[in-house]
């Protein structure tokens, strides 16, 4: 595992870098996780960040500094689980390739097939258990393991989705075939 200043290295540059570099990386929650397989990065100079306005109670865990998790609640049902940058910037976590404790997320999840258990960022936070309690704590501490890729895997990059503010930026970023995307990447 990366020592505490690797790792604010690694997420104390640009977003997008950082969400294209994150590709390929291993996140766990208490032993359960995988690869990141699909990220979308959000800058506070767009319309579509949480941080576009400023610091409030819900976004505090943005301006922690780099290396801390950003957890909120999606439209009060899902929780969404999100890397900080530099600058209040964060990397929304779309999709992980399944690979430890995949019992535990397919009994979270309420079913078996690997490729549905996290493909989407509500269902990876349902199948790793991730929610407000885990909110500003640093990624490189217990209970988390966080390892970047040895190597970059192939990459394809496409507008964000599920917005409708600055949608059209191509901010989102995923591992080129992988099977565990939460949506299929456009053409062209």
């Amino acid at each position: 595992m990366p020592t505490l200043p690797d790792t604010t290295a690694f997420f104390n540059r640009e977003v997008t870098a950082v969400a294209r570099d994150l590709l390929g990386a291993e996140f766990t929650l208490d032993g359960v996780g995988g690869i990141i397989a699909e990220t979308e990065a959000y800058h506070p100079t767009e319309p579509a960040s949480h941080a576009h306005r400023g610091p409030t109670p819900r976004n505090a865990s943005m301006f922690l500094g780099p290396g801390h998790l950003y957890v909120y609640r999606s439209y009060g049902i899902h929780w969404c689980l999100n890397f900080v940058c530099a600058d209040g910037a964060a990397v929304l976590i779309r999709a992980i390739e399944p690979l430890e404790g995949i019992e535990r997320m397919a009994e979270r999840r309420g079913l078996a097939n690997r490729r549905d258990l996290c493909s989407g960022p509500g269902k990876l936070a349902q199948a790793l258990a991730v929610g407000k309690q885990h909110d500003g704590l640093r990624i490189d501490a217990p209970p988390f393991r966080f390892r970047p890729p040895e190597s970059p895997p192939p990459v394809v990059i496409g507008p964000r989705i599920g917005i409708t503010k600055a949608a059209d930026l191509p901010w989102r970023f995923g591992i080129a075939g992988s099977a565990f995307l939460s949506k299929a990447f456009r053409p062209g």
